[in-house]
């Protein structure tokens, strides 16, 4: 079928702002879901010498990897734009999100997520998922819709309800159209009511996209900064993450062809230590050093959560305070969250799952990750990385070999460092009244 701009159930409609902040939310829970499902694919790649692949597959495994993290890290540039969204309006940042595996019952039906290892179902649901409204692209084998589309609401309604859309970007153009109608209701001046001082800028996260939203102009420019990168400009897709997942997909099939033993990725699978009631299908981690090194990612994507809420949220934070927490993010999602999720795929699940690894789970052990009191929140901020070091260091002990674990405990104990001197004076604040 040909993807049509809007689904059959009509357009998105958003009348108030309580249904703008509703649309944004979703998009901001998508968008992380989708990030750390190219993360996980990302993370099974092999990358050692004695993994059985020959220099060419090597080189093309390497060229492959740096794909799809570079489409992961601009999936956490859309993250960090629809939160400037979000305060541009008024309302709180959005990390909330539903644990994997993502049935398709959050999301409009036609969105499914899933973690999955690298290869040929992986590349044709990320294409899927990016697909431009003109591209005729079926999902990937497993995928089948769940239940029918609901029909978008009429705008009388007082309390947001969720939406149909038929891919991402028409999503963002229902939210932009959004912006738009709320803007003429409203006006400029009551509608952008957040504080503009609260938003990711490029100054603390580098990218120089990261737009400061104050009116309709800038919240356009950020909302096309998003379809342009997923899908393309209407028609040119092919720079766009929907053109380097076919460019992938289609070298992969070809080393395949050449030689169909040919395999490239770790026979990983999502696995977690403790399956709750929204992961129940999700693989349980048996072997004890598996589990700890588990649970330490968990822990470390939790603290690069509280980290980017606390910027979103701040309140009389000084710039060197805001790039604490934007550096200190930052710095665990590549220098610590990467070399754990690439070793989770090298280590065993446990007796009942012979021959697989265990592929992280990036699961959520709460809803929220605020740390509203800025003295408080400091404190915590560094008596937790300085708990993950130690246990880091346990681990480290315990390793099987030399697994890279000493490194990435350095890295959480420097974090720790940098966190310190904050705790420090926030310890002193609280005691001094």
């Amino acid at each position: 079928m040909t993807i049509g701009s809007a689904t059959e159930n009509g357009p998105i409609v958003i009348e108030t702002r309580d249904e703008l902040i509703y649309m944004l939310s979703e998009a901001a829970a998508l968008e992380h879901m989708v990030m750390c499902g190219y993360l996980f694919t990302s993370f099974t790649l092999k990358d050692r010498d004695d993994e059985g692949l020959s220099p060419a597959q090597s080189e093309a495994v390497k060229r492959w990897d740096s794909a799809i993290s570079g489409v992961a890290i601009q999936e956490m540039l859309h993250l960090a734009l629809v939160n400037n969204l979000l305060t541009s309006i008024g309302a709180a940042p959005y990390f909330a999100r539903p644990n994997f595996p993502h049935p398709g019952r959050y999301f409009a039906p036609e969105v499914q997520l899933a973690l999955l290892p690298f290869g040929e179902r992986a590349l044709r649901h990320f294409l899927y998922l990016e697909r431009p409204d003109s591209a005729d692209v079926q999902d990937a084998p497993g995928f089948d819709l769940l239940s029918a589309a609901v029909p978008n609401t009429v705008g009388d309604e007082i309390v947001p309800e969720a939406q149909s859309y038929s891919t991402v970007g028409d999503l963002y153009r229902g939210i932009e159209n959004g912006f738009v109608h709320m803007t003429r209701k409203l006006g400029e001046s009551r509608l952008f009511v957040g504080s503009a001082r609260t938003q990711a800028t490029q100054r603390y996260f580098g990218w120089p996209e990261l737009v400061t939203i104050t009116d309709l102009a800038s919240s356009k420019r950020a909302i096309e900064t998003i379809i342009t990168e997923g899908e393309g400009a209407r028609g040119h897709w092919e720079n766009a993450h929907f053109g380097k997942f076919y460019r992938v997909l289609n070298e992969y099939l070809e080393f395949k062809r050449e030689d169909p033993r040919f395999e490239p990725a770790r026979p990983a699978i999502p696995a977690c230590v403790r399956p709750s009631f929204d992961m129940r299908k999700m693989a349980k981690i048996t072997d004890p050093f598996t589990a700890g090194v588990s649970n330490l990612f968990n822990a470390n994507y939790e603290l690069a959560l509280q980290l980017l809420c606390r910027f979103f949220m701040h309140t009389e934070t000084t710039g060197t305070e805001l790039q604490t927490l934007s550096g200190s993010a930052v710095g665990t999602m590549v220098q610590v969250l990467r070399p754990l999720g690439k070793l989770l795929t090298r280590l065993p699940v446990g007796e009942y799952h012979h021959g697989q690894t265990a592929g992280p789970s990036f699961e959520m052990y709460r809803k929220e990750y605020l740390l509203p009191h800025k003295e408080a929140a400091w404190i915590l901020l560094h008596e937790r990385a300085a708990e993950q070091a130690a246990y880091c260091r346990d681990l480290a002990d315990r390793a099987p070999g030399d697994l890279g674990l000493s490194s990435v405990g350095t890295d959480i104990e420097k974090l720790a460092a940098v966190l310190e001197p904050h705790a420090l004076a926030g310890r002193r604040a609280i005691e001094s009244g």
